[in-house]
């Protein structure tokens, strides 16, 4: 019994540390602009006009950006290996388009390193209006993926939602394994 009681303490003093060290951690954003004019088309649209065409832009620290339009939908994803990361292949159901703003979230330690990105999707609804949903995006090799989806029409304070949910659950979000985030979304 005693053994237990031991291991609890141990365990809730292990808990209260890695709390302590997260809360300790500073975090900021930078902004960058996502304007198509302004980055390289990869790809033109297609003959039969589902698909819009593909384009690369320069991010944050000149981290590669990867947009493309396909059936009216948006893919957006990061990095030297972006088309291969899971984002490539991630949009909301509904017609959308991207904001020109994207917010980089950045840990201060190791020299202000971005580690998730935020932007505004506009979706066309079932009912013939528009929502904005905020997309946190996971950056990393081999793990740059959608997070959380939080629906900005629908959630006050979106934003420091998504600042919230980006810094404390981004980084150890295992893509393909750990279930979306999904904030006031009705898809």
């Amino acid at each position: 019994m005693l053994r237990r009681i031991s291991l609890l303490i141990s365990m809730v003093g292990i808990v209260a540390a890695t709390s302590a060290a997260s809360a300790a951690e500073r975090f900021d954003s930078a902004y960058t602009k996502l304007k198509l004019d302004d980055c390289m088309m990869t790809s033109v649209p297609s003959q039969e006009g589902t698909d819009g065409g593909s384009w690369l832009c320069e991010g944050y620290r000149k981290i590669p950006v990867s947009v493309s339009e396909g059936d009216l939908r948006m893919f957006v994803s990061f990095g030297d290996n972006a088309a291969n990361e899971m984002a490539a292949s991630q949009t909301l159901s509904g017609f959308n388009s991207v904001n020109e703003t994207l917010e980089w979230r950045l840990v201060e330690s190791g020299g202000r390193q971005p580690f998730a990105t935020i932007l505004r999707w506009f979706v066309q609804t079932g009912e013939g209006g528009t929502d904005q949903v905020l997309i946190v995006t996971r950056l990393g090799l081999g793990a740059t993926c959608q997070v959380a989806r939080i629906n900005a029409t629908r959630t006050p304070d979106a934003n420091a939602r998504a600042r919230e949910i980006a810094d404390t659950r981004a980084r150890a979000f295992q893509c393909g394994v750990d279930d979306l985030i999904r904030v006031n979304m009705t898809e």
